[in-house]
């Protein structure tokens, strides 16, 4: 092999340009033939504007399935669904081994269990400085704080020199549950192996002027909080964030309340945590088929949905009752998180509706109840002092973000890149150049079905949404000539227009008008006869109801 032409790339296929989806490939080896390794595969979340229907989003991964051949191992950094949620969905494709550490491994083998995927792939590794050998590569997963148990960033020793993935972070040396950020072991990172060529780096909250809080910080205000309500509790936090977690069950049973987890989420993270020793001397809990004995002022309810998602506890509480309990007036509801931006309209939507039962409502709009589990800018600048990296990639983050925090490293010295999904970065030498740009993008899990964001499935389901839908129905004889009058089908529109006629009436008398006046070409030809049958309906339809349909055509021709 030609030293001397080999190169080492980096290619975010997901998470770069986005706060979501991770998928980060490195590469070493001749231009094209490079051996690779993946960081993270996660998915987002849709939303019922631009995605209605969709179940989960994931990356395009096809650029890295055509080249599969020269994948050698998936390291995941954490467990957070935007990092591990697509492990499942892509495993028959990639099939190579998957290093994770202890917790995230078996949040990761419950996944690949969960999409009948080989549980056996996953390689559960210990914390740096121990070293797995994949390819050229050398990866080992340095701890670091965050909102989940067991985060690491990824030291990967390559021919070309060391790289610091860092993952999610923030700089928290009391997490109460973890392993705290340790300055010392990243000033060891940082300083073996002639240094850190290059570090890819967390930019969440590169806009915060602010040093970030502590997790153990809130615990006294929720507290207080707890102790002072009257009637019966309710709390929200992420289910990952098993710290806030215990945080709040610690606050119930301080307040002298019985402490009852609710949603499959919930559950599943505390048993995984305690399961694998990373959370210890967790509070009691009581059964929710328990829970409806205890007197309210006695009761404390640790639920999912801090998203406003529809169908997790917190959302069914708010439209009514959740396995036999209800909150009425006088209780009160906490949110210990921040809404994720798009999420705003359904957490409202929550808020209103425990406000129209008299609940109580806290949000964290004072600052006391959540902090966040990415560093802030100060945060961010301290790890660049420590670590010192030669290059710095910006990553996790939208694009305002990866800007700015690219302009924060050259401004201090380092090389920065502003590198968004797709783009190949040649990180070989001193000067760190684009060399390719590779197709990216989206694709949606759909049901049970995979399939692209420019499929147009998506898109229709927005037309119809935006414009309605009408089916019209035409019966052709043997010698081309209607059977009767056409009829229609309409959904999604008005009964009535502006004639005050039925709709449906209106479009059926004006398609029988067009299909008298037809002649014998048009009748014969599918294509003419479709396009003047959906011009009618659409003229129809807007001058009723100034609305133009979507339109399908249905001809059954008599033979």
């Amino acid at each position: 092999m030609n030293k001397a032409a080999d190169r080492l790339i980096y290619l975010p296929l997901g998470g770069a340009g986005e706060v979501g989806m991770n998928a980060y490939v490195y590469g070493y080896g001749p231009a094209g033939r490079e051996r690779l390794i993946l960081v993270d595969l996660g998915v987002t979340f849709p939303d019922m504007d631009t995605t209605p229907g969709v179940d989960l989003i994931f990356p395009d991964m096809q650029w890295l399935i055509d080249r599969v051949d020269r994948l050698d191992a998936i390291f995941i950094t954490h467990g957070h669904e935007d990092h591990i949620g697509a492990l499942g969905h892509f495993w028959n494709d990639l099939r190579v081994p998957v290093y994770c550490r202890n917790f995230t491994g078996h949040l990761a083998q419950r996944k690949m269990e969960e999409h009948g995927a080989d549980a056996d792939a996953i390689e559960i590794v210990g914390a740096y400085p121990q070293q797995v050998k994949a390819g050229p590569f050398s990866v080992s997963f340095v701890p670091i704080s965050h909102s989940i148990p067991e985060s690491s960033g990824m030291v990967i020793d390559t021919p070309a020199g060391r790289v610091v993935h860092t993952g999610d972070f923030k700089l928290d040396t009391q997490p109460g549950v973890g392993e705290p950020f340790d300055p010392d072991l990243w000033k060891r990172v940082a300083t073996e192996k002639g240094g850190v060529h290059v570090m890819t780096c967390d930019s969440t909250n590169i806009g915060v002027p602010h040093a970030g809080r502590s997790e153990v910080t809130v615990g006294p205000d929720i507290r207080d909080l707890v102790k002072s309500q009257p009637g019966m509790i309710v709390a929200t936090t992420f289910a990952s964030n098993v710290a806030r977690v215990k945080t709040l069950a610690e606050a119930g049973v301080a307040a002298g309340r019985s402490v009852c987890l609710m949603g499959r989420a919930m559950k599943r993270m505390v048993s995984v945590a305690i399961e694998t020793g990373v959370l210890q001397d967790f509070p009691s809990v009581i059964a929710p088929e328990e829970a409806g004995d205890i007197p309210r002022e006695n009761l404390m309810l640790i639920v999912t949905g801090s998203q406003g998602e529809r169908r997790a506890a917190s959302a069914q509480l708010a439209r009514g009752k959740y396995l036999g309990l209800e909150l009425k007036e006088g209780d009160s509801f906490l949110f210990s998180s921040k809404t994720i931006p798009g999420n705003e309209r359904g957490v409202i939507g929550i808020i209103n509706q425990f406000s129209e039962k008299g609940v109580d409502v806290v949000d964290d709009s004072s600052g006391l109840y959540h902090v966040s589990g990415h560093a802030n800018r100060p945060d961010l600048e301290t790890l660049h002092d420590v670590v010192k990296p030669q290059i710095l990639i910006p990553m996790h983050g939208e694009h305002r973000h990866l800007r700015e925090h690219t302009k924060i490293a050259n401004a201090k010295g380092m090389k920065g890149v502003l590198a968004v999904n797709g783009m190949m970065i040649d990180l070989s030498g001193n000067e760190p150049k684009v060399v390719e740009y590779v197709d990216s993008g989206r694709t949606y899990l759909d049901g049970s079905t995979q399939i692209g964001a420019m499929d147009g499935v998506v898109r229709d389901r927005i037309r119809m949404a935006l414009n309605g839908h009408v089916t019209v129905t035409v019966i052709l004889d043997e010698n081309d000539e209607a059977l009767g009058d056409p009829w229609v089908d309409a959904m999604g529109l008005p009964e009535q227009g502006r004639s005050k006629a039925s709709l449906v009436d209106v479009l059926e008398a004006d398609l029988a008008q067009f299909l008298g006046r037809a002649n014998a070409k048009t009748l014969r030809d599918d294509d003419k006869l479709h396009d003047g049958l959906k011009r009618t309906v659409r003229q129809s339809a807007n001058d009723e109801i100034g609305k133009k349909p979507e339109v399908t055509i249905v001809v059954s021709r008599l033979s």
